[in-house]
């Protein structure tokens, strides 16, 4: 329930005004509801212990500069997608025009700020029912003759003719509006963090994706040059069986390893189609439109000696979804002034004036004038909704404290898990190459063997096939370990420059 009040005594309304505009000054340094205090992140101080390894890590807590952190892979190819990409990703394109709703959004709220104003002219003709008390009065009082005085005469229908204007203004006494457009500018946050998100994301998918194509081209190269070699090898078995050295189970046999690995070559196939697919969906671009430019096969991207991490902390001024939940947890606390605000007296001035007359050659005259004006103070005295509303909005605060605490350690435990993996994995891939090479010395030595009678073909199917699985385990651990960096860098919510972005919003 609301009580509203309306003045109009002269000198009521005149003591009303200069009262109220004593309060609004004192009130425009405040505003309801509680202050927002930015939180801050729980973050260790270093970054855990790196399990033992036969090596240094390759990761440090040196500054980092993860701003075009692709740029570190030295690949031209590389930085021509991902600057296509930000040009004309749809999904960017869709955060960008988001960020401009939140901005319209902000301007709606802060309209409340502003007189409102109307114009009006108008014209009407009307008459009024003879038999109705009112239709009745008027005509009477046409056929009423004072003596000494002129006719008074009512005319019944009659004409008006008017042009006027309403004005009306809401004193921001309590900081409602204040409130209402402090939480509009944490919304407009709220929808930069998430274009800096998506530029995290796009810059990662398209790395991955190119990555990946690249992985799949030098396995289905490591899968053609196994496949010469087992072809060689088939064909020493059959000059072996034609002179009686050996017999026919050797042939089949070498013929099978052949056609099983023949069999790989469709997969990796599929695999490069499936890439070039995903590098063109995030550039906006029809399926396959990148082929011709992609499907010369060339080496992955070069890995860097080392990369830097900086600090745990850094995490909470980089990552877009911890920004993004520090500025919800700001809205959410602007919220709740809002909802305060609304169990406070609201005080509205309004006005309106113009000019009225039966004739429209009467109705600029000066004293075809009218006007009113006055304040309306609206009082609320039982609003129960509002009070729950309150309510509401505090829990809503502490939910979006509790949110941002949680988005930190999974940022943390992303940025941990990205690291160990990339670690592990280049541990992984440096043991992997050396058993490569000597693969290929065993091979090289068992085939010398068969081929001077003293190895069984059993020998040579067996280092064969052991150097041509550990030969795809290094192709695809080097994509494996590419992959892994790009997570990391994702991890720490590189590709995008936090006081540049900052300072663009500003403006």
């Amino acid at each position: 329930m609301r009580l509203t009040v309306r003045f109009t005594t002269p000198s009521i309304r005149r003591w009303l005004l200069d009262g109220f505009a004593l309060l609004a000054t004192l009130a425009a340094g405040c505003a309801a509801g509680p202050d927002y205090v930015p939180p801050k992140a729980d973050t260790p101080a270093h970054w855990s212990a790196a399990p033992s390894a036969p090596r240094d890590s390759v990761t440090t807590e040196d500054a980092a500069d993860l701003a075009r952190w692709w740029s570190n892979f030295n690949d031209p190819t590389l930085n021509s997608l991902i600057d296509r990409a930000e040009a004309t990703n749809l999904d960017l394109r869709a955060a960008v025009l988001r960020i401009e709703e939140a901005r319209a959004q902000r301007g709606v709220t802060t309209a409340a700020w502003w007189p409102s104003l109307s114009a009006n002219a108008g014209y009407s003709r009307t008459r009024l029912s003879e038999t109705t008390p009112t239709g009745s009065l008027f005509t009477s009082f046409d056929h009423v003759t004072i003596p000494g005085a002129p006719k008074l005469g009512i005319p019944n229908p009659y004409n008006q003719y008017q042009l006027g204007a309403d004005v009306s203004w809401e004193p921001d006494l309590f900081g409602r509006v204040r409130r209402g457009a402090e939480a509009a500018d944490a919304g407009i946050a709220v929808s930069v963090e998430d274009q800096h998100a998506a530029l995290v994301a796009l810059f990662g998918d398209v790395a991955r994706a190119y990555i990946d194509l690249r992985g799949a081209q030098r396995s289905r190269a490591t899968a053609q040059r196994i496949i010469a070699a087992d072809d060689e090898l088939l064909e020493l078995t059959r000059q072996r069986r034609a002179a009686g050295l050996t017999s026919e189970v050797d042939v089949v046999e070498a013929a099978a390893e052949l056609s099983a690995t023949q069999a790989q070559l469709p997969t990796y196939e599929l695999a490069i189609t499936q890439s070039i697919n995903q590098l063109s969906r995030l550039l906006a671009l029809p399926p396959g439109a990148l082929r011709a430019e992609l499907e010369t096969d060339a080496t992955p991207p070069p890995l860097p000696a080392a990369v830097p991490l900086g600090l745990p902390a850094d995490l909470a001024r980089r990552r877009p979804d911890i920004r993004r939940a520090e500025a919800s947890l700001h809205e959410a606390t602007a919220d709740i002034g809002v909802a305060i605000a609304g169990l406070y007296p609201r005080l509205t001035l309004t006005g309106a004036g113009g000019l009225q007359s039966e004739t429209a050659g009467e109705v600029t005259e000066w004293a075809s004038r009218f006007f009113s004006f006055g304040p309306t103070l609206e009082l609320p005295v039982l609003d129960r909704g509002q009070w729950r509303t309150v309510s509401l909005q505090r829990v809503r605060a502490r939910e979006a404290a509790v949110v941002y605490a949680n988005t930190v350690l999974n940022a943390l435990q992303e940025a941990e898990n990205a690291r160990a993996a990339y670690d592990a994995d280049q541990d992984r891939d440096a043991r992997l190459s050396a058993t490569v090479e000597q693969d290929r010395d065993a091979l090289d030595l068992t085939r010398q063997r068969y081929g001077s009678g003293v190895a069984s073909f059993i020998e040579v199917l067996d280092a064969e096939r052991t150097l041509r699985q550990n030969e795809l385990a290094r192709a695809q651990s080097e994509t494996v370990v590419g992959e892994d960096l790009v997570s990391l860098y994702r991890a720490l919510g590189g590709g995008w420059e936090p006081t540049t972005a900052a300072a663009k919003n500003q403006r």
